[in-house]
C-alpha cells in the first residue's frame, strides 16, 4: 500500500504501527486522540509544520522496509 497525502493516519498506523515513530517524530505525540487518528497526513503536516512530501517518503519507506 503506499500512503498518500490523503490517507488518514489511523488507517496508517492501523496497518503499518512501526510508522508511529515517524509520526512522534514531527510533533504528532497523540497518536490515539480522535483528532489525529482522524487527520489525513496532509492535515497532520500543516498543523504540525511539515513538508507533506518529505512525510510521505519517510512513511513509505519505512513501510517498503517493513520494519
Amino acid at each position: 500500500m503506499t500512503i498518500t497525502k490523503d490517507t488518514i493516519i489511523g488507517e496508517i498506523l492501523d496497518i503499518a504501527p512501526q510508522t508511529a515513530p515517524v509520526f512522534l517524530s514531527i510533533g504528532m505525540h497523540c497518536l490515539g486522540c480522535p483528532a489525529s487518528r482522524g487527520e489525513t497526513v496532509e492535515q497532520a503536516c500543516a498543523v504540525h509544520g511539515v513538508n507533506v512530501e518529505e512525510l510521505l517518503a519517510k512513511v513509505n519507506e519505512v513501510i517498503a522496509a517493513g520494519n
